[in-house]
């Protein structure tokens, strides 16, 4: 079986133009996050799916793969579905580009269970960080079943409580490394939509979820902070030169 990895880089991000160029201790941001991902598979089987040339310059010189894709995907999840009809494989793990403190041991974690349950999208999660706020809409939230298949994910804080004696003593937030089946993605591409859910919590998961497919969640290392708007970046160093000393 192969396994790639493929990390959306959308250039016209609405929140943060540009945001996988930004610099992160004088790095671009997406070579941190491939640099990463190929310490969990061989860097040739590494690809940046992009919309834009600027970020293909970068990586390829580099020494990664780019995919060219159109500019109309509607999510990033779109974005690797246009990628995987050119990339033949049977496992396509997601990595997000904007998590440049990911784990590589995680992301095998997660293609270990895709291998496990193959029928499932598998998706990761881990606590929030004590200096994070559950009530941030830039931080999706998740609740799962005990055997650990996803419930719901909201940009609210989940899951919710009537009184504050049974406020959750910890939020769990989804950590965007995904692992998905040709078909999978193939069937994601294909719908031309954002569903209903989706639309509203602007989350791209919700679109399986409202399949009625099934979506395990794995636990990663805490720790991983995402750099969601220019705000982040400099949080983002700060932890980036903690990890490095």
């Amino acid at each position: 079986m192969r396994t790639v990895i493929i990390i959306p880089a959308r250039f016209k991000s609405s929140r943060f133009p540009g945001k996988p160029l930004v610099p992160l201790l004088g790095k671009p941001m997406i070579l941190w996050v491939a640099e990463l991902c190929a310490k969990a598979l061989p860097k040739q089987d590494v690809y940046i799916a992009t919309e834009d040339q600027r970020i293909v310059d970068v990586v390829e010189e580099a020494g990664f793969n780019a995919i060219m894709t159109s500019d109309k995907a509607l999510t990033g999840t779109d974005r690797l579905a246009e990628a995987a009809a050119k990339i033949d494989a049977d496992i396509y793990l997601n990595v997000q580009g904007d998590e440049p403190l990911l784990d590589p041991s995680d992301i095998l974690k997660v293609l270990e269970f895709k291998k496990r349950y193959p029928q499932d999208v598998i998706n990761g999660y881990c606590p929030i960080g004590s200096t994070e706020d559950p009530h941030s809409v830039n931080i999706p939230k998740v609740i799962f079943t005990d055997d650990h298949r996803m419930v719901y994910m909201s940009r609210l804080a989940l899951p919710g409580f009537k009184s504050k004696d049974n406020q959750p003593r910890v939020y769990y937030k989804q950590v965007c490394i995904y692992a998905f089946s040709r078909e999978d993605l193939l069937r994601y591409g294909q719908f031309g939509r954002k569903s209903t859910l989706e639309q509203s919590e602007d989350i791209e998961i919700l679109r399986f979820l409202e399949w009625g497919t099934s979506i395990r969640m794995i636990e990663t290392q805490p720790g991983s902070l995402a750099v969601d708007v220019p705000e982040d970046v400099v949080v983002v160093e700060r932890e980036l030169r903690r990890v490095k000393q």
